[in-house]
């Protein structure tokens, strides 16, 4: 018999879909990637709607169908994003009380404009960084216009947030290896809108924290959002995982699936004949 202290901890893992579409190929092969990660642990299924106006209740009812269908199992209850806002906002309140976060008034229109009068801007994963224009106004400035009623989104000053930070910021990744953290890649990210009381770097985090999440694996189009999510962990104190980022399913045009590529649903696939066994099949 293995020695109790030389045995390895079953794995956490979830599989975190939004409910604003059709689940297609692309999805079961992530939801069964997971699966398989946390054989002998714990698979969760959670569902990110905090989009409130593209998820629809038939989405989250063929959701579960096609996972059935898949042969997964998952616990319940399933975390719904939209019923813990209040989880969300106690991170932000904290990180408002370290001074790391500041209201920002600026439309998309008025960022774009700032953006082409400079003639350049740094780029990250998400394109052109914020120019960071909220950043330097003043503090009874920023509070006449939140009196007044504008409209405002709250951003992370990530180099203030950065230099909070002594030692180096490590992640590992079990196929990619280990990294330091480069949150500011993504410049001054938006932590949450009015319309929206958080985002998705945030939940996320906290999502995983509050779940017990060991091992998070998700697609390779997300692996650069590691950078920030470590950044975020480490000031909000939570727990560290492991990651694994997976390779995407594509099209026969090398494209990365997408929920409004119908042909690919597996709704529609089921209603041409296929098996469960041969989207395994297909995505292995």
């Amino acid at each position: 018999m293995i020695p109790e202290t030389n045995r390895t901890p079953p794995e956490v893992t979830r599989f975190a879909p939004s409910p604003t579409g059709l689940l297609h190929l692309g999805h079961a092969f992530a939801a069964g990637f997971a699966a398989q990660a946390a054989a002998g642990g714990r698979f969760l299924l959670r569902l990110e709607d905090i989009d409130i106006t593209r998820t629809k209740p038939e989405y989250e009812a063929a959701l579960y169908e096609d996972l059935a269908w898949l042969g997964l199992e998952w616990e319940t209850p399933v975390r719904r994003q939209s019923e813990h806002f209040a989880d969300y906002q106690q991170a932000l309140d904290r990180l408002a009380t370290m001074d790391l976060l500041y209201p920002c008034f600026c439309t998309r229109k008025e960022i774009q404009e700032e953006i082409a009068r400079a003639g350049h801007a740094p780029h990250g994963p998400d394109g052109a960084l914020y120019p960071g224009t909220c950043r330097a106004l003043s503090i009874p400035d920023r509070a006449t216009r939140v009196q007044r009623g504008d409209a405002y989104a709250l951003r992370l000053d990530v180099h203030r947030a950065k230099s909070t930070v002594t030692a180096p910021l490590l992640w590992h990744d079990i196929d990619h290896g280990t990294h330091e953290a480069r949150p500011e890649i993504f410049g001054d990210v938006v932590l949450a809108r009015k319309e929206t009381p958080t985002s998705y770097h945030l939940a996320v985090v906290v999502d995983d924290a509050l779940q017990g999440i060991t091992l998070v694996t998700r697609g390779a189009d997300l692996l650069e959002a590691t950078h920030l999510h470590r950044l975020l962990q480490e000031l909000l104190n939570l727990p560290v995982p492991r990651w694994r980022h997976h390779r995407l399913i594509v099209d026969e045009d090398g494209k990365r699936l997408a929920k409004r590529d119908d042909a690919r649903s597996l709704r529609t696939l089921r209603a041409e004949g296929w098996t469960a066994e041969r989207v395994w099949e297909a995505v292995g």
